[in-house]
């Protein structure tokens, strides 16, 4: 079986680096981790994942066919991190929209630490 380099950038092999988060054998120990992780998940259409990582203060404007929907609906190329902070990750992520033209999606995403666990709270956009 061939090795897949993990869809988040980090040059490991996706069963070494995200894998273990989406499927719930480990969990994320930064917010950086989680983002990563996150973005992954949009890459191989792991909704239950991106649900569960979603703070629950937030989770009710999202839903697992949405959520799902955008991720098969568009082609994952790239995750470029800006910067990181504690609980603040920058990032652009380059994709193919369903109309195979390039798109660029840049956010500024909050995290927080709860309950031993990493969750994405909101995203502030750029254009």
């Amino acid at each position: 079986m061939t090795k897949i380099k993990c869809h988040c950038g980090s040059q490991k092999n996706f069963d070494q680096c995200c894998e273990p988060f989406i499927n719930g054998a480990e969990k994320a120990s930064t917010a950086l981790e989680l983002m990563r992780s996150r973005y992954s998940a949009y890459a191989t259409h792991a909704s239950e994942y991106l649900l569960a990582t979603t703070h629950i203060s937030e989770r009710k404007q999202y839903s697992k066919s949405e959520i799902l929907n955008w991720a098969i609906s568009n082609q994952w190329l790239q995750l470029e991190i800006v910067k990181a902070t504690e609980n603040t990750v920058e990032f652009k992520a380059y994709f193919l929209d369903s109309k195979l033209q390039k798109q660029i999606h840049h956010e500024l995403s909050t995290f927080k630490f709860e309950n031993e666990n990493w969750f994405y709270v909101n995203g502030k956009f750029f254009d």
